[in-house]
């Protein structure tokens, strides 16, 4: 059997109290779980649980212990395509250059030049080809960086495709945890770092937020980038304070022109300083030092 998301709303208290709870409960499952903010003004948060195989008895734990807590929720069940991720071409997707990078598909391998830095992506429905501008932009800003500083330890915050993380390993010769919330997407990631030779280096985890045992195991990171959206970089900062070290870098995007100045405000309140900004089709790339 394919794999089952069970989802219900709550606002945000319910949802970080529900969230803790299940994931103390189930920790020994290895069950992914994640909260996702669906609307800010009116408060609605959305606890997602992924689980394989027969989910009711899972879905019977869930409610025992919405129960416990005194916030019984209406759970509904969304059954997952079993795809195969690694096989969906981007053939309508031309290969984009970024730097040194040159992100590509299979059907445009013969397109790589003497010193390029390929990244071939099959992650046909994963965010974070190459062909967005954030992504595009996070890959010029973290070859300058990179090379720079040689951090020996990174992280790939919301890695979607891995292609950050590749880029990183590629360019670097240094270990990358890539995380993201979306079991889907960290498949796909796994998949794109064996696919690029990067396998022992790239390691993939489902991880919301902090929360997840690998970050205090991994941590202080020399580099993070990040390239989610402008509001949850923003509520992350002081968590990316706490695991990166002295002296790191960060290297942000998803965040729209005029979002700039109100994310590095959060982070220059954490104790970092702006350090450059690379702006490109309406989008901004951010370098800050801890």
């Amino acid at each position: 059997m394919g794999q089952t998301r069970l989802h219900f709303t709550a606002n945000k208290l319910e949802a970080d109290r529900i969230f803790a709870a299940l994931d103390a409960a189930l920790e020994d499952d290895g069950l992914p779980i994640a909260v996702l903010e669906l609307d800010e003004e009116k408060d609605i948060h959305e606890v997602s649980l992924y689980a394989d195989g027969d989910v009711d008895p899972v879905e019977a734990r869930v409610r025992d212990i919405l129960a416990g807590l005194g916030l019984p929720k209406a759970i509904e069940r969304e059954v997952l395509p079993d795809v195969d991720w690694v096989s969906r071409s981007l053939e309508g997707l031309k290969p984009v250059r970024a730097g040194r990078f040159f992100v590509h598909g299979s059907h445009d391998r013969a397109k790589r030049r003497s010193g390029d830095l390929a990244i071939e992506i099959e992650a046909g429905l994963a965010f974070g080809t190459g062909h967005h501008g954030t992504t595009a932009g996070c890959l010029e800003m973290l070859e300058q960086v990179a090379l720079r500083e040689r951090p020996r330890n990174a992280l790939d915050l919301g890695t979607g495709s891995a292609v950050l993380a590749i880029a990183l390993a590629k360019l670097a010769h240094v270990p990358v945890l890539a995380t993201d919330i979306d079991p889907v997407a960290v498949r796909v990631a796994a998949a794109n770092a064996r696919l690029n030779h990067v396998k022992a280096l790239v390691e993939t985890v489902t991880a919301p937020g902090f929360h997840h045992p690998i970050f205090a195991r991994r941590a202080p990171f020399d580099l993070i980038v990040a390239n989610i959206l402008a509001r949850p970089l923003m509520r992350l900062a002081p968590e990316m304070a706490k695991h990166i070290s002295l002296g790191g870098s960060l290297v942000l995007s998803g965040i729209l022109d005029r979002q700039r100045d109100a994310v590095i405000s959060a982070y220059v309140g954490q104790a970092f300083r702006h350090v450059r900004t690379l702006h490109r089709e309406g989008w901004v790339t951010i370098h800050l030092k801890r």
